[in-house]
């Protein structure tokens, strides 16, 4: 079997994955562009600022500018001026947006069942593994 590049297998299954999220997430008015990464890190850090949301996302300002005005306009977030600094709005989750934050967890978590169900126990944990050493290796 003819070895394909790592960056081209993950390209693919990055954008698998992304489709069948984004099929299931239709319903819900969350659409690509990584919305439910932000919702899921709003939820977790209740009154985090877009600054600091790009930074921990490693999303650039313009993706997290657009994915905040769309789950505030679905009403899963709101914004609250910073009192610390007026010019930086706090992120909180809504009512809706804490509601569908279990929902939201368990399609991730079937996606990433069925993205490795061909895989032994043993398997998924050295692929875990590996993709971190990847992650956070230093490519600089």
């Amino acid at each position: 079997m003819k070895r394909k590049p790592i960056g081209k297998l993950i390209s693919l299954i990055y954008r698998q994955n992304q489709k069948m999220i984004s099929k299931k997430l239709k319903a819900y008015q969350i659409g690509g562009g990584g919305q439910h990464s932000f919702l899921i890190e709003i939820v977790k850090q209740p009154g985090i600022n877009q600054d600091q949301l790009t930074t921990e996302l490693k999303f650039d300002k313009a993706t997290t500018a657009r994915a905040i005005k769309k789950l505030e306009e679905a009403g899963y977030i709101t914004r609250k001026i910073d009192e610390k600094d007026r010019r930086s709005f706090q992120l909180f989750p809504t009512a809706k947006g804490l509601e569908f934050y279990p929902v939201l967890m368990d399609i991730l978590k079937t996606s990433n069942h069925s993205l490795t169900l061909q895989l032994t126990d043993e398997e998924k944990d050295q692929l875990i593994y590996l993709l971190q050493k990847l992650t956070f290796s230093d490519h600089d």
